[in-house]
């Protein structure tokens, strides 16, 4: 996605298709009776207006109907709103009519738990290039847009942090932003310097942006990396950068030797001690005494030295009381990229360019946001994606439908609905 270095997005060509959950048994009358398929569009534009473009909420006019698709052999409605015309495709079958959804949800599942191309094809027909297309055609969708489907579920509290993989050229940094349980911004950058993480961080911006004008998040969490924070800086001016305490204490454990395990058990205890304190008075007299304890009990060796310079950070682990709402650590994050991770290790980090490392991780990352938990932590729930957790509703029970019906407009209509 192309964007300059302050987060501003260049123009982007419009996605103009809208997805509603149509019942396959009712689309023949939806195409060839008027008066139905206003009586079903009222009804979705009155109950879902996010997933129209914002035009459509002031009038719209039904426009006829496309040439019937030679794969599938549908035809869609389009509408007219705002001057300009919108396709109107049922949820049961995928973009540019490559499949139906209800014969593809299943090996699309898989996707999620990185099962090869190849595998996917012998188990299910086709060619591995075939699902290769299906899957990295959803990183055209806005990421935002498509798992926040209202303004109100927008955390404000977000987590950053850079996910390093390889492509042809070396090394690449994939700029990856979580918030609310979900992926919400992904982009690879070249280095992770200021430039290119500030461009790739901007990518997110952009998208949240196109569909939330005006959002500004409160915080995020990062970790140490200087060039992280200038980025988050200069993209958002006065946002709360929180530094991870869990990161600072990981440094202390990296550096422990067997023979200093006990003193090492000793310090984690004291640490999260001071992690736990209630008031900065507390907090500021327990990172004194483990200084002091330090310097007195813990021979010289990088593991003391790692103590010493946690203690030095008061100021910054006194700031996270300030900011009670937001991530004092990255577990939250650390989570996602777990499964980041194992994506890049079964397709073997191969990516021809930076751009389709970005594609992959992009699409990679809503297939994550919008697949169904495990049956224990699913239960009884209907909520069961970490997006439909975080909107606390869905639009069909499927995953796949749901996602798709969620990317209605790219993901960047009109967010009107108030959330129950």
């Amino acid at each position: 996605m192309a964007t300059q270095n302050n987060g501003k997005s260049k123009k982007l060509p419009k996605y103009r298709q809208i997805v509603l959950p149509i019942k396959e048994a009712d689309y023949p009358q939806f195409i060839d009776n008027q008066s139905f398929a206003r009586e079903q569009i009222d009804h979705y534009l009155g109950l879902h207006p996010e997933l129209f473009p914002s035009a459509a909420v002031k009038g719209y006019v039904l426009n006829g109907t496309t040439r019937r698709s030679s794969k599938q052999g549908l035809r869609l409605r389009q509408i007219r709103a705002g001057g300009e015309t919108y396709r109107v495709r049922p949820s049961f079958v995928l973009p540019y009519m490559q499949a139906r959804t209800d014969e593809v949800w299943k090996p699309m599942l898989l996707m999620r738990y990185a099962v090869p191309f190849w595998v996917i094809a012998l188990l299910f027909g086709g060619n591995p290039m075939y699902w290769w297309r299906l899957f990295i055609g959803l990183s055209s969708h806005n990421l935002v847009g498509t798992t926040v489907k209202c303004r109100e579920k927008m955390p404000s509290n977000l987590l950053a942090d850079e996910y390093h993989t390889n492509t042809r050229k070396g090394e690449a940094y994939v700029a990856t932003t979580v918030g609310g349980g979900c992926f919400l911004g992904v982009e690879a950058a070249q280095k992770a310097d200021f430039e290119c993480l500030a461009k790739a961080y901007g990518a997110f911006k952009a998208e949240l942006h196109r569909a939330f004008a005006g959002f500004v998040p409160r915080s995020v969490n990062t970790d140490g990396w200087a060039a992280t924070q200038k980025a988050w800086r200069s993209l958002w001016g006065r946002i709360a950068i929180v530094e991870c305490f869990l990161h600072a204490w990981l440094k202390v454990r990296d550096r422990a030797v067997a023979k200093m395990e006990k003193l090492f058990h000793e310090a984690s205890e004291k640490v999260w001690d001071c992690y736990r304190a209630e008031s900065k008075r507390s907090m500021s007299q327990r990172l004194r005494r483990l200084k002091a304890w330090a310097l007195k009990k813990v021979p010289e060796c990088p593991m003391r030295e790692n103590l010493v310079k946690l203690c030095q950070k008061s100021r910054r682990w006194l700031f996270h009381l300030d900011q009670p709402q937001a991530h004092r650590t990255s577990n939250a994050l650390d989570r996602l990229m777990k499964s980041m991770n194992r994506h890049a290790f079964y397709i073997q980090e191969f990516h021809s360019t930076l751009a389709m490392t970005s594609k992959n991780f992009r699409a990679f990352a809503l297939i994550f946001n919008f697949a169904p938990f495990c049956p224990q932590l699913r239960a009884e729930s209907k909520l069961f994606c970490p997006s439909a957790r975080l909107n606390g509703k869905i639009y069909h029970e499927n995953w796949l439908h749901n996602l798709l019906i969620s990317a209605s407009i790219g993901g960047e209509g009109g967010h009107h609905y108030n959330p129950l």
